[in-house]
């Protein structure tokens, strides 16, 4: 079974019921989530060895992080106990023409103060297949950017694939510190994942086409995706391609490019959007299991949208399609009927 690695922060999300606004309400629900935290969880759904780091206070709240991910079939030995608080985000989900808004309270977590010597990151890749982490944890602080950084250079050293989701946060950090820590770790990278923002964000590459007006043709994409893999050595380049007439409807495909070949997928209309957070993150784990079980880059991209548009159907932060679920949607069944 191929183990796959992701390193990353659980945070508590707290939400009002519903498409209330924060002002109206006195209670929150309390949902589990984080980037690479979704990776692993839709990993581990799909029959993968799934084993998420991270740091984590060794207080009942940081346990209740380590049991949602053991929920759900993570490994979850490789997260280091210490420190004091669990990151918090607070998300307020928009409707129609409203759109859903992120307040973030995770500054000092656990893993933005780690050090290298909470983790053993030869260790943890040795026996690994796949190494996954997106931008957000180098923005972090400066001591996760160089965490990543030593599970990179320890994923290389074990002959371990990289993937990345840039997934730039202008609340976390400015596109100048963003590309001064993301261009020199993409020398890492074998598949990188970015819509057109984070690629400009990240590493400083427009594409040809104006996506705030709705342009998400691939023809505007190819330039920049040859671009990034030429400058890069990426194996594979791959975007979703995100259609946004309200918060709760969207057009959703993406498109993947091997170097040779470029290969856009069908598109899906979801409407209506449940839960829009961690869309990318379940678009990466299918795009994981597509790459490692699938015969060409077209059928794992395939797997990887048909993942995503059904997480935008499920509430919370993970992604709970199993595998039968991903491929019958990506074979065309998408009516919805009840299932007998």
């Amino acid at each position: 079974m191929a183990k796959i690695v992701t390193l990353g922060e659980i945070m508590l999300r707290l939400s009002p019921e519903g498409n209330k606004r924060f002002v109206q309400v006195d209670s929150f629900d309390a949902i589990w989530g984080g980037g690479e935290a979704n990776v692993a969880v839709s990993c581990a759904n799909y029959g993968l060895n799934a084993c998420f780091v991270s740091k984590l206070p060794t207080h009942e709240i940081g346990q209740a992080a380590v049991n949602a991910l053991r929920r759900y079939g993570v490994d979850t030995r490789y997260i280091a106990r210490g420190g004091d608080r669990v990151g918090i985000y607070y998300c307020e989900t928009g409707a129609s023409m409203r759109p859903s808004k992120v307040i973030y309270d995770r500054a000092h977590s656990s893993i933005a103060d780690a050090d290298a010597s909470d983790f053993d990151f030869d260790e943890i890749m040795k026996d690994a297949t796949w190494f996954h982490w997106s931008g957000i944890t180098p923005a972090i602080s400066d001591k996760a950017a160089e965490l990543t950084r030593l599970a990179c250079e320890a994923a290389k050293r074990h002959g371990v694939t990289v993937s990345v989701d840039l997934n730039f946060r202008k609340k976390l950090w400015t596109k100048e510190k963003a590309q001064s820590i993301m261009r020199p770790l993409m020398q890492y990278v074998d598949v990188c994942i970015g819509n057109e923002e984070d690629a400009e964000l990240c590493l400083g590459f427009k594409p040809d086409a104006d996506v705030e007006a709705g342009d998400t043709g691939a023809e505007g994409y190819k330039g920049i995706f040859e671009a990034m893999a030429r400058e890069f050595g990426f194996r594979y380049v791959a975007s979703t391609l995100r259609e946004s007439f309200s918060a709760t409807h969207n057009g959703w495909k993406a498109m993947i490019y091997d170097g040779k070949e470029f290969y856009e997928s069908k598109r899906y209309d979801i409407n209506p959007i449940i839960d829009r957070v961690g869309g990318g993150d379940s678009f990466s784990g299918g795009l994981i299991y597509g790459l490692l079980n699938k015969a060409t880059q077209g059928e794992a991209l395939e797997f990887a949208v048909a993942a995503s548009a059904l997480k935008q159907t499920i509430n919370g932060d993970f992604n709970l399609a199993s595998v039968e679920e991903v491929e019958a949607l990506a074979g065309g069944s998408a009516n919805g009927r009840v299932q007998r």
